[in-house]
């Protein structure tokens, strides 16, 4: 919890509420005025506003001291829970051989993990969300596309239920890399080809061609060895696919088409889209596969 989520100060509460708004409303209130030019004599004019504020006064009490207790108890209640899950996730941890370590921290989830990352230098997040109702795809991809471009370190990011039953990658599926010429491209290809090593699985390069240059028939795959530096070799198999149309369509389509066991994707450190999200967070939001958004390396972004 925040100390001050909202931002309000004691001097708006006191002089805002407390004079100007309460002030105005018992001298200028036509209900309020039109009662007490109609009292009997002065002592009743003068009575019908303090009983009625004395009511009034009762209503801090109401709203307030209620959301008091929970301030009080839900932090302790959710740290329960929380420490609970986190210990059955360290067993599960140790049982494949993975050593962990647990904390339990509050407050704003973005700022604190990017705290976090920078206390510990990570060199991964990973953000996982229930994702239910398409609701989580939304929430995970907003908070992935922050951390990675604060932190300088790839996320990835995984929704539960849009990873499982007909939506679960296929297992030895290839990894899926979705080009896009930004700041991001080099570290997003390195990171690939990586992965598509590492773990013997082939690379797909999806190209979103627009509508120009699909008119004027070019073939985006016939320059990526030369743009991107992707070439196959011994240990490395690819394949290029061209979909037109916008990015988060386009990859959408090929992640149908393919199946691919995760996707990578290059994260500019500003969005030039209009709104508060870019294609990052798109793709995040609709792709039926983990994430890895991969941010531009420190050499990059200091070129940038």
């Amino acid at each position: 919890f925040s100390a001050n989520p909202m931002g309000i100060e004691w001097t708006g509460i006191v002089l805002g509420l407390g004079w100007v708004i309460s002030f105005g409303y018992w001298t200028t209130d036509f209900l309020v005025v039109q009662r007490v030019l109609a009292a009997k004599d002065l002592r009743a004019a003068k009575m019908a506003p303090i009983i009625g504020a004395s009511f009034k006064m009762l209503v801090p009490f109401i709203v307030i001291l209620p959301g008091l207790l929970a301030l009080a108890v839900l932090p302790e209640k959710l740290t329960g829970e929380a420490r609970t899950e986190i210990e059955r996730m360290a067993a599960d941890f140790m049982r494949e051989g993975i050593h962990s370590h647990s904390e339990i921290r509050q407050g704003a989830v973005a700022d604190m993990l990017v705290q976090v990352v920078r206390q510990y230098q990570a060199g991964l997040i990973l953000v996982g969300t229930e994702g239910k109702d398409g609701a989580g795809p939304v929430l995970v991809g907003s908070l992935a596309e922050q951390l990675v471009r604060a932190v300088g370190c790839p996320v990835l990011a995984v929704a539960s239920d849009w990873n499982a039953g007909p939506h679960r990658p296929t297992p030895g599926g290839p990894v899926m890399l979705a080009l896009e010429r930004n700041e991001a491209s080099s570290s997003a290809v390195e990171a690939a080809i990586s992965l598509a090593e590492v773990f013997e699985r082939p690379l797909i390069a999806v190209h979103a061609r627009s509508a120009a240059d699909a008119a004027a028939g070019f073939d985006p795959c016939a320059t990526s060895a030369r743009d991107f530096g992707i070439e196959a070799g011994e240990k490395l198999e690819v394949g290029c696919v061209v979909k037109d149309g916008e990015p988060a369509d386009a990859v959408a389509q090929a992640i149908d088409e393919y199946h691919p066991s995760i996707l990578v994707v290059g994260v500019k450190r500003a969005s030039e889209t209009p709104g508060p999200h870019g294609t990052a967070f798109t793709l995040l939001a609709r792709s039926r596969v983990p994430v890895l958004c991969v941010p531009p390396a420190a050499q990059e972004a200091g070129k940038g």
